[in-house]
């Protein structure tokens, strides 16, 4: 809006430089530019991430397998693999040695985490396996993978109106360097004697 009502009153003044109308051009240009291209672009990576994320949740759920584990002894609590300082409280985990078989027939015994408060021997939790067995994350959901999606628009857009807020910065930081290097030099054929009385006569 500024760089509109800053075209509107350099239009016909008669103290207007060249400089001042180039400078309302560029922040209208950097404006129009905002409005159109963040968004644009935004949606465009908000859309592209959404596809791959989207397949990759469908890849995970088809390769990825829920199967039952049975505890055979507790090792203790799981360490904190977060942040300290991090206000959010996380559901604790024990660590445990089990068996399960995997999604091939495969018969399997190791580590595993598991959401058990107290795991004795013959408890049976849940655990995500690969098609072999091996004990792997739980795959992306869909919500989840839309939110990523959209976070990452959000963030496109934003670097893309940084960008041009960036880019018109500089090319008034320019201008305004141009325009007092002819101050200087106006002021340079003025002479050192200008204003004192008698000059010129």
């Amino acid at each position: 809006m500024r760089a509109v009502t800053g075209l509107w009153r350099w239009r016909h003044n008669p103290l207007r430089r060249a400089t001042d109308l180039a400078e309302a051009w560029v922040a209208l240009v950097a404006l129009v530019l905002i409005a159109v291209a963040a968004p644009v672009t935004g949606s465009l990576v908000g859309a592209a991430a959404q596809d791959s994320l989207q397949r990759s949740a469908r890849q995970q759920h088809h390769s990825r397998h829920l199967v039952t584990a049975t505890v055979v002894r507790d090792l203790g609590a799981a360490p904190l693999d977060t942040d300290p300082d991090t206000p959010t409280v996380h559901e604790s985990r024990r660590r445990v040695v089990a068996d399960w078989t995997g999604p091939d027939g495969t018969r399997r015994h190791g580590p595993a985490l598991t959401r058990l408060k107290s795991p004795h021997h013959g408890d049976r939790f849940r655990l995500w396996t690969d098609g072999h067995g091996r004990i792997t994350t739980r795959p992306l959901d869909s919500a989840t993978a839309t939110a990523h999606a959209v976070l990452a628009g959000l963030g496109a857009a934003l670097m893309t109106a940084g960008l041009v807020e960036v880019g018109r910065r500089l090319a008034v930081w320019r201008m305004v360097r141009r325009r007092y290097a002819r101050w200087d030099q106006a002021w340079d054929r003025a002479g050192p004697d200008w204003g004192k009385a008698g000059t010129g006569s």
